[in-house]
């Protein structure tokens, strides 16, 4: 299937790694340019030059003004991929300001500045493509990360807004929410959860593994091909709808 995104420009945020990068390189498979960000810029341009057509460019979308920076290197973008690093583990019920301060800071504020700088010139060429890699989180609350679940539910019920908003314009906004990937952000999890289990990471990973129909973690790429797929020209009637990437493992519908 030919997805129509030769010639666009993707900016995919906290692409140096994990689901970021996997959609990175899905995105360039199909002869898109990619801008390939992230906190470690020598990463970043690794990642970049063994793709066909992109640019690294170290980017740090908490500082003062790393969003104007980014968007100022990337030039024109058509299709904007929204990632970042979620909070730390924790409950609701231990959660401070500074953890909620910490979670918007995170998860809301960059990403809303991000498409306010991206989306007037999407709708200006008629065509535009907004990806947040979400949560099934904002689907079923996930245990000890209320922070998690608070930042991107609020991210999650503003792109469904603004879904509505920018339709016509030929923008589509959408959520894609992975369930256990095999990345390091998920290893980090497995491992935090072992260390308050008192058991062993192989132990964690297998009682995860039961929870899933599949009966496996997936893979970074089958993630990266379903976010590609979602920026084509095929997803081009899918606008406002969150996604699961997740082997089954969220029951509801």
């Amino acid at each position: 299937m030919d997805l129509g995104l030769k010639g666009r420009t993707a900016l995919v945020c906290a692409s140096t790694g994990g689901l970021g990068e996997a959609t990175a390189r899905a995105l360039a498979a199909e002869g898109t340019r990619v801008v390939v960000t992230g906190r470690r810029g020598g990463r970043a341009c690794e990642v970049a030059a063994e793709l066909p057509d992109a640019i690294g460019i170290e980017a740090d979308l908490l500082s003062a003004d790393g969003v104007e920076r980014l968007v100022a290197a990337a030039g024109q973008v058509d299709i904007l991929v929204l990632n970042g690093p979620g909070p730390r583990p924790g409950t609701a019920a231990d959660a401070t300001f500074d953890d909620v301060t910490a979670a918007v800071d995170a998860l809301v504020r960059p990403h809303q500045r991000l498409i306010s700088l991206t989306l007037p010139g999407m709708r200006a060429r008629g065509w535009g493509r907004i990806l947040a890699i979400g949560s099934s989180g904002i689907v079923a609350p996930l245990p000890n990360l209320a922070m998690s679940n608070l930042g991107r539910a609020a991210v999650a019920g503003y792109l469904k807004t603004l879904a509505a908003e920018v339709a016509a314009d030929g923008v589509t906004v959408n959520l894609l929410l992975p369930g256990r990937i095999a990345t390091d952000r998920v290893a980090q999890l497995d491992a935090a959860a072992a260390g308050r289990a008192g058991t062993s990471v192989a132990e964690v990973e297998a009682a995860s593994r039961a929870t899933i129909p599949a009966s496996r973690y997936g893979r970074p790429e089958e993630f990266g091909q379903v976010a590609a797929f979602l920026c084509g020209e095929p997803a081009s009637y899918v606008t406002g709808t969150a996604l699961r990437c997740d082997g089954g493992l969220v029951r509801n519908l």
